[in-house]
């Protein structure tokens, strides 16, 4: 896996531990009928105002443009059903993280060809050993990442040039042909059962890197091309954002992160884990059972998913549906049981993890609320938080409404 539990969106679309009881405190705001009154809400110190974060991405443009990317990805489940385990998704916002993903002497060419930014996507058909980072000799795995540079001149010559630095790396490396894409550059290690690939597209290349139980050529190159048009049909649905408007984005374009419970709205900064706006492809590439994720997605209309530090919003096609994505991720929730919510919270539902859990990297608790078109979801290590959170997060859902 690419990620610990607690910064992995699979698990409750939560990120990094928040914890602290509070004190409560009565809160603004107008009450809607068949509804609490949320000014007598326990909320502790959390804002439950109407807000918005109006800043524009500056420096940041190369993370944020990469959170949109999760959009332009094919996730592993819809190139083959059989590579149903998600094994993450993650922005590849600089050329050190792009190292991940290619050869570490690719360096020079990320770096000459003017690096932009990127999205990798990772499935298999099984989960990795207990304990292991790496897929099982026997699985089926694959590694899908999109590179962004500036233009298609400078994709057109990364995507040779990659290639080429990364055949040099051992003499045994060969290079294989697609029939279907020609233009695609892939090789492989004979008797090695992996396979690597480029593809150069517009203003972007697809890098592949799969791994099959057996070393087979004319397999794995089919595998290729397999992924290349599940890939290129995904990338064809992303608008990239203009290279000279990226500083210009908006942190926040579907005021999502403003409706999400935090700390301390003073002073945050995009981050792929804690302040960020994804496509719904970023739940499923987490889900362990990318399947069953896939479907819940799909039937619940989900559109974007707003991550904060220990909590997320996602909005999906109505109420009705945000209720079935709060029972579809409870129902795969793990190592949790129920615990009861707060009483005055409409249909808000909470969990607290049990002995067969790992406090070290799941939250010890867990709280839901739907909230007309909006599912909110907040996490702490203290279940006195955990409850004002969850009150918080629906008022403050209330009054942004």
């Amino acid at each position: 896996m690419i990620y610990s539990t607690k910064i992995r969106i699979a698990s409750a679309l939560c990120c990094a531990t928040m914890a602290a009881a509070l004190t409560g405190c009565a809160v603004s705001g107008t009450p809607v009928a068949a509804e609490p009154d949320v000014r007598g809400l326990e909320t502790g110190t959390y804002a439950t105002d109407r807000h918005s974060y109006d800043d524009t991405a500056g420096s940041e443009g190369a993370l944020v443009e990469g959170t949109r990317m999760s959009a332009a990805v094919v996730p592993a489940v819809r190139i083959d059903p059989s590579l149903s385990y998600g094994r993450g998704g993650t922005v590849v916002p600089d050329v050190e993280r792009a190292l991940d993903f290619v050869a570490n002497v690719s360096k020079p060419v990320l770096e000459n060809r003017k690096f932009v930014t990127g999205y990798a996507a990772l499935g298999s058909d099984k989960a990795d050993p207990d304990g292991q980072k790496r897929p099982a000799s026997d699985a089926t795995a694959v590694t899908t990442a999109v590179f962004r540079f500036p233009d298609a001149a400078s994709a057109t010559l990364a995507a040779r040039e990659l290639e080429d630095v990364d055949l040099a790396v051992s003499p045994d490396n060969r290079k294989l042909a697609s029939t279907k894409y020609p233009e695609a550059y892939v090789h492989w290690r004979p008797n090695v059962p992996t396979i690597g690939a480029f593809l150069a597209h517009k203003e972007f290349v697809i890098s592949l890197f799969i791994q099959r139980p057996r070393a087979d050529a004319a397999d794995l190159t089919s595998w290729v091309d397999k992924t290349l048009g599940a890939a290129l049909t995904q990338l064809g649905t992303f608008t990239p954002t203009p290279f000279d408007k990226l500083e210009d984005l908006p942190i926040d374009p579907e005021r999502l992160l403003a409706r999400a419970v935090v700390k301390d709205r003073a002073g945050l900064d995009p981050d792929q884990h804690s302040f960020a706006v994804y496509s719904p492809a970023h739940l499923v590439n987490n889900a362990d059972d990318q399947a069953a994720r896939q479907r819940l997605v799909d039937s619940t209309g989900a559109e974007h998913i707003a991550l904060v530090d220990g909590g997320s919003i996602t909005r999906v096609r109505d109420f009705a549906a945000a209720q079935a994505l709060m029972n579809g991720l409870i129902d795969t929730a793990g190592h949790y049981d129920t615990l009861p919510a707060p009483a005055d919270i409409p249909g808000a539902k909470c969990l607290q993890l049990n002995n067969e859990g790992d406090a070290e990297q799941e939250y010890k608790y867990r709280c839901y609320v739907p909230y007309k078109r909006y599912l909110g979801i907040v996490s702490s290590d203290q279940e006195p938080d955990v409850r004002q959170k969850i009150s918080a997060q629906f008022a403050l859902l209330a009054n942004s409404l």
